[in-house]
């Protein structure tokens, strides 16, 4: 059952560790990330927090916001990959979960899905993030489109299913893939291999935030997984749904999170 964010136990809001948030609806607010939910990512990495954006969002934004915001890395596209900047050695890290060679030839074939999609469900369009992306297919059915009714969507996630992809809905697009990679395999490889712990051992020591159907394996995994209130949307679409929820939206909900954990 999910219960306000303020129930939290203090035992379990102090001993937090790790941030992870989903991007689109969570951090961001009408599309745009505003002052307050970024400074409230910032504040929480200056208290020591791992902050780490879990999203489906493109290589192209992800290799920005590794480099430019305040956080310790990302995971991208629903989990196709992490990047995090090394600024040691003044580099960006890039790890991906299958070869580049593979990415590419996946992209053709992604390519001949997306026309058929677009021609056959009236209304949906190809992400227009998605030159940016290395190895999904995103369609728009909110975004830059007039919102298109569940039955829409459904089909959406059909066509990409009988194609053999893994597919995803987030607030604003459905996602695609070839592969069984997803958002919470990937935060596994980026936790072990960036910062040596394994993720089982601090599920405890970690926070969740998402609001969409794509959040799914986060939300089944993390025991003090949070949605922000927007999540009421899709409950009826997330098998396990976070334990708690916070009384804002969006980034609105985000801040709201953010400011909770660094309470004294």
């Amino acid at each position: 059952m999910t219960v306000p964010l303020a129930t939290m136990p203090d035992a379990v809001r102090r001993g937090i560790r790790f941030v992870f948030t989903d991007i689109d609806d969570t951090l961001s607010t009408g599309g745009r990330i505003t002052a307050l939910a970024y400074s409230a990512l910032e504040r929480l990495r200056r208290a020591g927090k791992v902050v780490v954006p879990v999203t489906g969002r493109p290589a192209g934004w992800c290799d920005h916001i590794a480099r430019m915001w305040p956080v310790d890395g990302v995971v991208g596209e629903n989990g196709a990959f992490y990047m995090r900047y090394d600024a040691k050695a003044h580099a960006l890290v890039r790890r991906f979960a299958i070869s580049a060679d593979k990415r590419a030839s996946r992209r053709v074939r992604l390519a001949t899905i997306a026309d058929e999609i677009v021609r056959t469900v009236p209304g949906c369009a190809l992400a227009s993030d998605q030159p940016y992306r290395e190895t999904d297919l995103a369609i728009d059915y909110c975004e830059d489109v007039a919102p298109l009714p569940p039955a829409a969507v459904d089909h959406i996630v059909a066509l990409m299913r009988a194609h053999g992809l893994t597919a995803k809905q987030s607030s604003i697009h459905v996602n695609g893939w070839f592969g069984d990679y997803d958002k919470l395999a990937m935060t596994r490889v980026f936790l072990r291999e960036a910062f040596g712990c394994e993720l089982d051992g601090e599920r405890e020591r970690c926070v969740f935030v998402g609001d969409s159907p794509n959040d799914a394996p986060m939300f089944a995994f993390f025991p003090h997984a949070v949605g922000v209130a927007n999540v009421r949307a899709f409950l009826g679409r997330i098998p396990t749904p976070p334990a708690y929820i916070t009384h804002a939206d969006a980034g609105n909900g985000f801040a709201e999170l953010a400011y909770f954990l660094l309470e004294g």
